[in-house]
């Protein structure tokens, strides 16, 4: 029992290491970056389960509001005046549902991995594209309409995501048994 809270204490700061590695694997894109942060939150839930996934993107974000500069554009408690704070609460709760959903089975396939990690999409641009209108439009001053918000946030930056989500479900079909059977 003491050795698996050690594995899963080492897995989950590894998990919070890499989703602070992936905010700066990037591509420049208008609006808000492609980073590689959803891959890492993702596979969190897929690998680490429902709760323990969402408590290491919790971390993470606890890390960044203290000030440590783990997000994509630095860190720091002003960060959550960032219209794309959104989209970090977001992968807390998407590593939550992405876990929930893949958890339900003992040995996912990939069918399920693949629904589990578009259902987490889902709710990471949810959070995302609300917060990033609430604060535009209402802190910043700055107007935005749905059409050009859902063009910059959501069409601009969706391809690439639902190729992490592939890569994701390839990776978790590949890791979810290593994991579960104590051989990592």
């Amino acid at each position: 029992m003491r050795n698996q809270k050690t594995k899963d204490m080492i897995l989950s700061a590894m998990f919070v290491a890499l989703i602070s590695v992936g905010a700066f694997i990037k591509i420049p894109i208008p609006v808000v970056p492609f980073t590689l942060q959803y891959l890492f939150t993702m596979l969190a839930g897929l690998l680490l389960g429902k709760r323990r996934g969402s408590l290491a993107v919790c971390v993470y974000v606890a890390l960044g509001l203290m000030g440590l500069p783990v997000f994509a554009q630095g860190g720091g408690f002003g960060y959550i005046f960032q219209p794309s704070f959104g989209y970090i609460i977001g992968f807390a709760v998407g590593a939550y549902v992405t876990g929930a959903i893949a958890g339900r089975a003992n040995r996912p396939g990939f069918g399920l991995l693949l629904c589990a990690n578009f259902a987490g999409l889902g709710i990471v641009y949810l959070f995302g594209m609300v917060y990033y209108y609430l604060i535009s439009n209402f802190y910043l001053n700055t107007p935005l309409g749905i059409w050009p918000l859902f063009l910059y946030c959501f069409l601009l930056a969706v391809p690439g995501d639902i190729l992490l989500c592939i890569a994701g479900a390839v990776i978790g079909r590949r890791m979810i048994p290593l994991v579960r059977d104590g051989k990592l």
